[in-house]
């Protein structure tokens, strides 16, 4: 019984776990459509229903269709915990957290329904936690762990350039704030920063604009300056992919389960352990 209930749970990990398998990939294709129905749900949702005064008449539909895709959310959850060889650690996982977040809207306005009926803040806030439930599609994304391992790699020089800016712009709205002063709509250094990223990021509201020759120079210069916020860090993570490409291109790949990201030294694939191909020479 023992042997049956460890195979049984190995099969239910390959499926909600492994997107190397048929089964694994059909699951993942199933959460992700899920996923993108209960969002565009939400969106119906919110643009019919402007406001909270729904009734169970009126929106019986929406009713049903979030208990709906609340229960299929909560039994992927608890599969997962469960099948999980550590499911405390999956529980407190960005994982764990995303899912069990985006399950909990509905059993929080059964649990405290008054919240829904006299603060309107509370039923955004649940609407747009499950709106959160986009984020589950980012498991099904294998190609987004490259992005994310480039981004690791590149952080240093990330972190060192946007401190750079950061030092730009409390120094740019300083002296926009000596230069302007309140009689221009700077009103307080908290301010002055903020004309000084919005400029910065190109995007420029015209809220608050320079009215002195000065002003405008130093604006001027941080409109440039702007451009290397988009074309620095897109180089830097440009590099990073292209050498990490360069480096699978000579990865040895499991014929079997495709798997990469071997030792050089390994004979054997780490997932299913089928005899690893000889490794390309530089």
């Amino acid at each position: 019984m023992a042997g049956k209930l460890s195979a049984f749970r190995y099969s239910l990990y390959r499926i909600l776990f492994d997107q190397n398998t048929r089964s694994g990939r059909r699951f993942e294709a199933f959460c992700g459509l899920l996923a993108m129905l209960s969002v565009a749900v939400v969106f119906i949702e919110s643009s019919v229903g402007g406001d909270v005064t729904l009734t169970y008449t009126e929106w019986r539909l929406f009713i049903w269709l979030e208990i709906l895709f609340t229960f299929l959310f909560t039994v992927e959850y608890f599969l997962r915990v469960l099948i999980w060889p550590k499911p405390i650690k999956y529980v407190f996982s960005f994982w764990g957290i995303i899912d069990l977040a985006t399950m909990l809207p509905l059993y929080v306005l059964w649990l405290w329904p008054e919240l829904a009926i006299h603060y309107f803040f509370a039923w955004r806030a649940m609407r747009a936690v499950r709106v959160l439930r986009i984020l589950k599609l980012l498991r099904y994304m294998p190609a987004l762990k490259n992005l994310w391992r480039s981004l690791v790699k590149a952080s240093h020089q990330l972190v060192l350039f946007y401190a750079f800016i950061a030092i730009v712009m409390v120094s740019a709205g300083a002296l926009m704030y000596g230069i302007e002063g309140k009689a221009h709509g700077f009103t307080s250094l908290g301010v002055s920063v903020y004309w000084a990223v919005v400029t910065v990021t190109t995007v420029g509201y015209g809220d608050i604009v320079p009215h002195t020759a000065i002003g405008r120079f130093v604006a001027s210069l941080l409109i440039l300056i702007g451009y290397s916020v988009i074309a620095i860090p897109t180089g830097i993570l440009t590099a990073q992919m292209s050498q990490d490409m360069q480096r699978r291109k000579f990865a040895r790949e499991c014929p079997r389960c495709h798997q990469q990201d071997h030792a050089s030294n390994a004979h054997y694939c780490k997932t299913c352990g089928e005899h690893l191909p000889v490794a390309e020479k530089k």
